[in-house]
């Protein structure tokens, strides 16, 4: 979905408002309100049912109690940007100043927004891979930036390394790379990542990697670009507790990088949210600090939920694409007889009682077409929901 020319992104998920001052609705809240409607099984937005985990939960309302409710530091506080640096180095082997490299963000999404508002001025261009997540052509388009874009080739919707030469050029301002990638699961490997970090020195641009769903992958260890030699001088890592822990409404980001890069950001971010989430803050630490077998068991059972609704939705007659990390799973509908995702989504509560998003509304209309039987849903759901919504999509293959 293109977000330049008339226009431009309202709140996420909310609307798309037009030049002539009318709000319209994104697919993504069509779909959320046909789902509420209709009382379909919501497998479009990208939210779990379930609570994360207790000990999580426990401490916000101890924070909550304890009077943690005012304006946080700046920064963030000092518990979660030491937690932060303490799980880099942990997972990573990344050694982080928690006073100097660390940021606390009102979610990933104000992370992007502040990282791309303070180095993209007008006539910039920014590279990012496509489809890609709605938020970041509304943010090139608010900073006056020029988008470009890198398709991801079916079936394993991974970039072509020829495509990612001709788009990184000395116009490159920011590459912007979501890995673990939304909407499709893919994950890029090692080799795409050490081109993207040899492009970046090449053409003096930097590196902005959306690393949200680092703990969701089911394949293979998540591998950090800022990690590779010679990636952390000009990385800008970006990450989040909410996809974690399964609180996505508490809004707790973060941005690790070098401090100059971390300076720059702050001169944005302070007109942003200025602040967040205060008594969330040291809940989040908390979760950092849980034991291996809580991030383990996290990636197993979301593995197990992606079979689920992959089983089900491959018995209905799609073709189901590899997922291999993330909430989301790709699956195209031309076996069943329909060539246009966004009109099946619109008739799927009807015919299956499910809700899906096409893959379209995260493309600019030029590759939409590539992708126009496909569907995005999300397992991130509870198992008894997703067998459900498995079972009720096997209306379609009848």
């Amino acid at each position: 979905m293109s977000m330049n020319g008339p226009w431009q992104r309202t709140a996420e998920g909310a609307g798309l408002l037009k030049s002539d001052g009318v709000v319209r609705p994104t697919i993504f809240a069509e779909m959320s309100a046909l789902a509420q409607a209709t009382g379909a099984i919501n497998l479009g937005q990208g939210f779990p049912d379930e609570d994360g985990p207790a000990e999580v939960l426990d401490a916000a309302r101890r924070a909550i109690s304890e009077g943690l409710n005012q304006y946080p530091p700046g920064l963030g506080m000092p518990v979660l940007r030491t937690a932060i640096a303490d799980h880099q180095r942990r997972f990573y082997g990344l050694d982080l100043d928690p006073d100097r490299q660390v940021l606390v963000t009102a979610g990933a999404t104000e992370a992007l927004a502040a990282t791309i508002l303070a180095f993209v001025d007008d006539g910039d261009e920014v590279v990012t891979l496509e489809p890609f997540y709605d938020a970041y052509g509304g943010l090139i388009a608010l900073s006056r930036g020029i988008h470009r874009t890198v398709p991801l080739r079916l079936p394993h919707f991974l970039p072509d390394h020829d495509d990612l030469r001709r788009a990184v050029t000395d116009r490159t301002k920011l590459i912007v790379i979501n890995n673990p990638h939304n909407p499709t699961g893919a994950v890029l490997p090692r080799e795409t990542l050490e081109l993207i970090v040899e492009l970046a020195h090449q053409h003096d641009a930097l590196i902005v990697t959306d690393e949200v769903y680092e703990h969701l992958t089911f394949d293979a260890p998540h591998i950090p670009i800022a990690t590779l030699p010679g990636a952390w001088q000009r990385t800008i890592t970006i990450s989040s507790g909410g996809k974690t822990f399964n609180t996505t409404g508490w809004k707790v980001g973060w941005i690790t990088a070098r401090h100059k890069l971390i300076t720059a950001i702050v001169a944005v971010k302070q007109f942003l949210t200025y602040v967040n989430a205060a008594p969330f803050q040291p809940a989040i630490a908390l979760g950092l600090g849980l034991p291996d077998e809580f991030f383990e068991r996290l990636a197993a059972d979301l593995r197990h939920k992606r079979d689920v609704l992959s089983a089900g939705l491959a018995k209905a007659g799609f073709e189901v694409h590899d997922s291999h990390a993330s909430y989301f799973v790709v699956a195209d509908a031309a076996p069943l007889g329909f060539t246009d995702a966004t009109d099946l989504c619109r008739q799927l509560p009807e015919l299956a009682g499910v809700v899906g998003v096409p893959l379209s509304a995260f493309c600019h209309d030029e590759l939409a077409g590539e992708y126009s039987s496909l569907v995005r849903f999300a397992f991130c759901k509870r198992v008894d929901v997703l067998e459900l919504a498995a079972k009720q999509l096997s209306r379609l293959g009848r």
